[in-house]
């Protein structure tokens, strides 16, 4: 009988649970008092089954984004309502729960292979590697890691693979949807890129409300619908369909191109060559 009980991926779950434990304590003021989050849909965390289970969400930064995702899961899986007040839920977190992200990007620090080590199902892109487009077949066992991991517990997907608004959503996520038929629940956030940086390891302004919108499952016909039909459902629930450009108020996008005009490559879909590429694709 071994000494430690393991998941799936060989990984310690007595460890696993002090990294979470440690790195959840180290960040809570992030989400809290330097900044605050504001959490919609936590009651739907709580009616949905113990695994095979799928989130879907916009990206913003390389970390913050899946760290306030674990916080929010847990203190909600514990009784808190739309909240993460008193961090006590971190001493009991749900084991089970990852989040698919680039072998490159969870290879690239210290801090990366923590946090690699509590929850990430790593991948190598297929459209990238070191800064440069390469074209690269799936690998099988990608995949069946994610499914894997679905079958032990929740998995987290940033399907349009980059912090970059706007971007499609890349067609593996529907292949996984449709291979594995998890329940699939969209959530959106906001205020992420404001307060942090590209990396979401520094706070780069403080007093800034981000937002969680938690949302009901979508109805999907796994052995009917199409991808491009699972693409568009997608696009929509995480409210990154082209369409929502229409409805973003003016001083936002003029606000969001000052934030991030020395970075940042604003809202006028222009060439691509004005963009940091070699950061910019950091998710599958």
């Amino acid at each position: 009988m071994p000494l430690f009980k393991r998941n799936p991926f060989g990984h310690i779950l007595f460890l696993k649970r002090l990294l979470i434990l440690f790195a959840g304590f180290a960040t809570h003021a992030r989400y809290k008092r330097f900044n605050t989050l504001q959490i919609e849909g936590s009651d739907i965390l709580r009616k949905l089954p113990g695994k095979k289970v799928l989130f879907v969400s916009n990206h913003q930064t390389y970390f913050a984004d899946v760290v306030a995702m674990f916080h929010v899961f847990n203190a909600s899986l514990q009784g808190r309502e739309d909240s993460i007040k008193n961090a006590f839920y971190l001493f009991r977190p749900k084991l089970n729960l990852y989040y698919i992200a680039a072998k490159e990007t969870m290879n690239d620090s210290l801090l990366a292979k923590i946090l690699s080590y509590a929850g990430s199902i790593s991948i190598e892109r297929t459209w990238r590697a070191g800064g440069k487009e390469v074209k690269r077949q799936v690998k099988f066992s990608d995949i069946s890691n994610i499914g894997r991991a679905l079958d032990d517990g929740w998995v987290i997907t940033f399907p349009q693979g980059t912090t970059r608004p706007w971007k499609p959503i890349r067609k593996g996520t529907a292949h996984i949807i449709k291979t594995y038929q998890p329940v699939v629940v969209p959530i959106v956030i906001d205020g992420f890129r404001r307060s942090f940086d590209r990396k979401g390891i520094y706070i780069k302004k403080k007093g800034i409300l981000q937002s969680m919108v938690i949302k009901d499952p979508l109805e999907i016909d796994y052995e009917n619908e199409s991808v491009d039909s699972i693409i568009e459902k997608l696009e929509f629930a995480i409210e990154q369909h082209p369409s929502f450009l229409k409805v973003i108020p003016e001083e936002e996008l003029l606000a969001y191109n000052e934030d991030h005009k020395k970075r940042e490559f604003p809202f006028n879909f222009g060439s691509q060559e004005q963009e940091d590429d070699s950061q910019e694709e950091d998710d599958n």
